[in-house]
């Protein structure tokens, strides 16, 4: 199970990555890998910007029986150039699989939208033309120069697209994606562990009032700093916790996962 509070679980194909801006500078990635190389766990062998592609996990999620929101690639980008794009297909089919059988629901994160399109627009007869249902497809996002990541994003058909602003590294203003219904989900958060670089509260509570204008769900996951004293219950803005999920359902399939619990009900 997963510690990051938007989701359940995490699923790696793909280990390693490499920085492309400045919210990548403290990844966390970086700091775990020496760690999980000193203990000998497959994939992180060598550097972490060594792009990794784990075929021997690629089925994993279908051996989960409960359903669980599932965090793709926390160790990596799927998206990265050095994961093939055949590669990537596969990992969609798994999704589309897990889901329809199992009843998983994955995220997608990437700060690499381009390339996410490129890869869509190629393989998208793949899936009859349509998006996995279940597969929510986000960005980061942690200053307002890498806000036009989200009209990339907005090229993907998928059924929920979101931000995530972690680390907020200043001031950020999406009103133009949510008002344009293009966005369904922003996440927030600061910067944690060593060399954190301070979020302000107003800059959250900016991003709080503009999910509140737009009716959009906003997710406040710590406040950065010291991890273990700004995050959970300590995350608090203007008196709450904000744990606001997407909530979606098709005909088919009704689900309620671990997260949900801790927040809003999602159902699909």
């Amino acid at each position: 199970m997963s510690s990051i509070e938007w989701t359940d679980a995490t699923w790696n194909p793909v280990t390693g990555c490499s920085r492309v801006s400045p919210g990548c500078d403290n990844c966390y990635m970086f700091a775990m890998y020496p760690r999980l190389r000193a203990m000998n766990v497959n994939g992180y062998e060598t550097s972490p910007d060594d792009v990794q592609m784990m075929r021997g996990r690629l089925n994993a999620p279908l051996s989960w029986v409960k359903p669980r929101l599932v965090f793709v690639n926390s160790m990596s980008d799927l998206f990265h150039p050095k994961v093939d794009f055949e590669f990537i297909a596969e990992i969609f089919h798994v999704m589309q699989e897990a889901s329809e059988r199992r009843g998983h629901l994955f995220q997608v994160l990437t700060k690499r939208p381009g390339r996410a399109v490129a890869w869509w627009k190629r393989y998208a007869g793949e899936f009859s033309d349509s998006w996995p249902e279940r597969v929510w497809i986000g960005v980061s996002v942690e200053t307002q120069k890498y806000a036009p990541r989200l009209t990339v994003l907005s090229r993907l058909p998928a059924k929920v697209r979101f931000v995530s602003a972690e680390p907020l590294l200043g001031e950020l203003d999406l009103s133009e994606w949510l008002e344009a219904g293009e966005l369904h989900w922003v996440i927030a958060g600061g910067e944690s562990g060593a060399g954190d670089r301070p979020m302000k509260l107003e800059w959250a509570r900016r991003l709080r009032d503009q999910c509140l204008a737009s009716g959009v769900p906003f997710f406040l996951k710590q406040l950065g700093g010291v991890w273990n004293r700004r995050r959970g219950d300590a995350a608090v803005l203007d008196g709450r916790r904000w744990k606001e999920t997407p909530t979606c359902q098709s005909s088919s399939h009704i689900y309620s996962y671990g997260a949900s619990k801790r927040s809003n009900h999602i159902l699909f």
